[in-house]
């Protein structure tokens, strides 16, 4: 049990981000939130049937998360993508921000590491995204390089972070509609491997196995942004917003 004070910073995330994007390193971010959590606990820590009976997993059986459950398919490769990552976000045990009910968020995940032997090296805050968003020094170290976004809200933030205050050159767009277009995004990406330098990826749990697949088979930076390119379209995150539930006074 890793106490909340011992998790990297998002500075220190960012440190290592910059590392890997300025020396051309192959590196994966990748973030647990409680549908994450709940994706892994499937025929583990929690039976299946209690499981379906949660908010998140019966939103996610009504087409609002991405995937449809049960689906052990996605919690083996969450598994596996988890193991091998860079860099893993996951929530707090104390005054944690997201909006879901104690008992799926760090207590679900101690129980899920445990039941997989799960032990990343090197852990943040599973905002740490979010706040990322807020900070010049994220989006001036992408300026020069070329910028890949995947998922539902691409199209619609390409414009917005073409423009002041961020002037990111956006090389690709790639749509993400739910967990049955994995393996034909990973070939559309493996396509144009050599047209992008950094793959922003918000496509909820699935960008967990998307972000470690694509900086292992690609050899870039892949980071896990969770909804930070909807709500930079919804105003709800950027240079010029606070992010929702993480500002950087909360997530330093």
């Amino acid at each position: 049990m890793r106490p909340d004070e011992e998790l990297l910073k998002v500075n220190q995330v960012f440190n290592i981000v910059k590392e890997a994007v300025e020396k051309k390193i192959p590196f994966s971010l990748v973030r647990i939130g409680d549908g994450e959590n709940l994706i892994l606990a499937q025929d583990s820590v929690m039976p299946i049937n209690e499981l379906l009976q949660r908010g998140w997993a019966k939103a996610a059986n009504e087409g609002k998360k991405g995937v449809t459950l049960p689906n052990l398919k996605l919690r083996d490769m969450m598994i596996d993508s988890i193991k091998k990552a860079d860099v893993v976000g996951i929530p707090f045990w104390h005054n944690d921000p997201i909006l879901a009910d104690q008992l799926v968020k760090r207590p679900l995940t101690e129980a899920i590491f445990n039941y997989f032997d799960i032990r990343p090296t090197q852990m943040c805050h599973t905002f740490v995204n979010r706040v990322l968003t807020q900070k010049s020094e994220f989006w001036n170290l992408l300026k020069d390089r070329r910028i890949l976004l995947i998922g539902e809200w691409a199209d619609q933030v390409q414009p917005i972070l073409a423009a002041k205050p961020y002037e990111i050159n956006i090389t690709h767009t790639c749509s993400f509609p739910n967990y049955d277009h994995m393996n034909e995004t990973l070939v559309k990406v493996l396509l144009i491997k050599d047209q992008f330098d950094v793959a922003l990826i918000s496509c909820g749990v699935n960008a967990v196995v998307l972000s470690h697949q694509i900086a292992e088979l690609t050899g870039k930076v892949a980071i896990d942004f969770g909804k930070s390119l909807m709500f930079i379209v919804q105003k709800k995150a950027g240079l010029q917003y606070d992010s929702h539930q993480a500002h950087k006074n909360l997530l330093p």
